[in-house]
């Protein structure tokens, strides 16, 4: 993992608060309206019979400054949607459409100008070579993402706030991700975040736009709805366009111990050649792209010595192993050896609706080899079941769009669950391992670079525990990698091999006020919080509403996706 970038976000957003506070009385009022119109009755704004398209401008104008003086950065929202001033018939919808646009133009030209510089293009350092790849790749998907934030039908653009925010937060995720991987060489690092900047900022404001628009709704709903016009329920939820990936006769599988005789496997990936495979990636060269269909992929036990990627066009994959310690994946790319830690993935996901249940996937690259990550997901809607991630260093590289972790084992030293994904880690056994002589361990490092992203980890009725005699080795339940670093952890039992003061700064003697960390209603010598740092951002005392914000449910809306995956779990804290 690559040392933070400095960013202006921190010192612009603690004084967007107070603005927030007096500007969404004006949006409620000017946006909010609006939309819920638009949205519910279906109409849309019309010129008043005795006012003139001067005044209307004027309306408008006010609209967006309202809605761009929330945003972190306003100038730049309020010069892109400026000529939204001169519509006669502004839609709600419009503001966010013409951001996101933007957004994209931005990113397009950036990326084409940036691959295109003579010194970007005459790179022949091996690992630049391979990182200038990866971002490629990055860029490509947070065009992606923010491409599909445009094809939401209206609709559902008020009732979807969750889905609009994960695909935002995505896209800015993958163009930090891009500029995060450089690391140490200097000179690509800084030519990418200049020439990104302007991308990121109006990636932010969009992401801004949708959040301020879903914060008035909700404040508002439920005193719409003791009026008897409508409901907070029907605002928020989605009418239909939620992704449901899995078939009702499907729903059984992960219930049963012998869950692939449930259903029809599609192919058996066999290490004796007794199936239709002896490799995994030769099976995934069979799965149809972007199918709606769950194709399912039955992986006999073995070890798998293979680097394996699920593409982004391989759309709901069911892959079943025979035990988290019968079928094993396994690899050893790492950093040390000269590949960027987003490619040193034994296993990595990108195609949405992945299923994985009793498999193990491991990174033999040693403590001493650095970065080197098992698994890798930025697969949305994604879930793993009684699986088993085994590495040192950045074990389980949860990067982003929603997550679910369940019954699962994950070893590791340094910073081994990280990433900037929506995850949820439920009954889970966490295991940090003996590291290198003077490394100290860090279970988390949460990688949330703005304060809308609806991104963090969630630990819930975890146990955390070493799996070796950790004498004389620091053990960190977690450490700030971003200025709004969110980890929240619940309902878990800790040993005592948990250092007191539970968390460790990134750099320096303290962190960011602006990062969020929680620990409620936890267990175990290790759970004592009257030694954990003093950081404003550290919260030691939260209220069973502020806990529930990270739960299944509202967290990653888990309610109404894991239901059609047969994977047991518990929806609020």
């Amino acid at each position: 993992m690559a040392l933070p970038i400095a960013n202006d976000q921190e010192s612009v957003a603690s004084s967007k608060k107070t603005v927030k506070k007096i500007s969404i009385i004006a949006i409620s009022s000017i946006v909010l309206v609006g939309c819920i119109v638009a949205a519910v009755v279906g109409i849309t704004y019309a010129k008043n019979n005795g006012n003139s398209s001067g005044s209307q401008s004027k309306s408008f104008s006010t609209a967006i400054k309202a809605v761009c003086d929330v945003t972190l950065y306003p100038q730049s929202c309020y010069n892109s949607l400026g000529p939204l001033a001169k519509s006669d018939n502004l839609k709600p919808q419009d503001i966010y459409k013409l951001s996101v646009q933007v957004a994209i133009n931005e990113l397009s030209k950036a990326s084409d100008e940036f691959f295109n510089m003579p010194q970007v293009k005459n790179i022949s350092d091996p690992m630049a070579v391979k990182t200038l790849g990866n971002c490629h790749e990055l860029l490509s998907l947070a065009l992606d993402s923010l491409n599909e934030s445009l094809s939401i039908p209206s609709k559902s653009l008020f009732d979807g706030f969750s889905d609009l925010k994960t695909k935002l937060s995505a896209a800015g995720t993958y163009q930090q991700t891009c500029i995060d991987g450089f690391g140490d060489i200097t000179y690509a690092s800084d030519t990418a975040s200049n020439k990104l900047k302007n991308s990121g900022q109006h990636t932010s404001n969009s992401l801004s736009i949708v959040d301020i628009m879903d914060q008035s709704i909700q404040d508002s709903a439920d005193s719409i709805d003791r009026m008897g016009r409508i409901g907070r329920r029907r605002l928020m939820n989605f009418d239909g366009d939620f992704p449901s990936w899995m078939a009702s006769k499907d729903r059984k599988l992960l219930q049963s111990s012998k869950g692939k005789s449930l259903i029809k496997v599609d192919v058996v990936v066999a290490k004796d050649g007794s199936g239709n495979f002896i490799n995994i990636s030769d099976a995934l060269e069979a799965v149809p792209e972007k199918s709606n269909k769950r194709f399912v992929i039955y992986v006999k036990k073995g070890v798998y010595v293979e680097n394996v990627i699920v593409e982004k066009k391989k759309w709901n994959v069911m892959m079943i192993g025979d035990g988290m310690d019968a079928t094993t994946v396994s690899g050893s790319l790492n950093f040390v050896d000269g590949t960027p830690t987003f490619q040193t993935a034994t296993f990595a996901v990108f195609g949405k609706g992945f299923i994985a249940r009793d498999m193990g996937f491991r990174n033999t690259a040693g403590a001493a080899k650095h970065q080197a990550v098992a698994l890798m997901s930025t697969a949305d809607l994604s879930v793993f079941y009684r699986c088993k991630f085994d590495a040192y260093q950045d074990t389980l590289y949860s990067h982003s769009n929603r997550q679910f972790y369940r019954e699962c084992s994950i070893y590791g030293t340094v910073d081994f669950i990280f990433g900037n994904s929506a995850v949820v880690f439920q009954n889970c056994h966490i295991l940090p391992r003996k590291p290198m002589p003077g490394q100290m361990n860090t279970v988390t490092a949460q990688g949330k670079i703005d304060p809308n992203q609806n991104t963090g980890i969630s630990i819930q009725n975890c146990t955390i525990w070493p799996s070796a005699n950790l004498t004389g080795v620091r053990t960190f339940l977690g450490r700030p990698w971003k200025n709004y670093s969110t980890t929240v952890i619940t309902s878990t039992t800790m040993a005592s091999f948990i250092d007191p003061t539970g968390w460790l700064p990134w750099v320096g003697t303290t962190a960011p006020d602006t990062i969020f960390y929680a620990e409620y209603k936890n267990f175990g010598p290790g759970a004592v919080t009257k030694n954990r740092v003093n950081w404003k951002g550290l919260k030691l005392n939260i209220t069973s509403k502020e806990a529930s914000k990270f739960s299944v449910q509202k967290f990653i809306q888990g309610d109404k996706w894991l239901p059609s995956t047969g994977v047991s779990f518990k929806k609020d804290i």
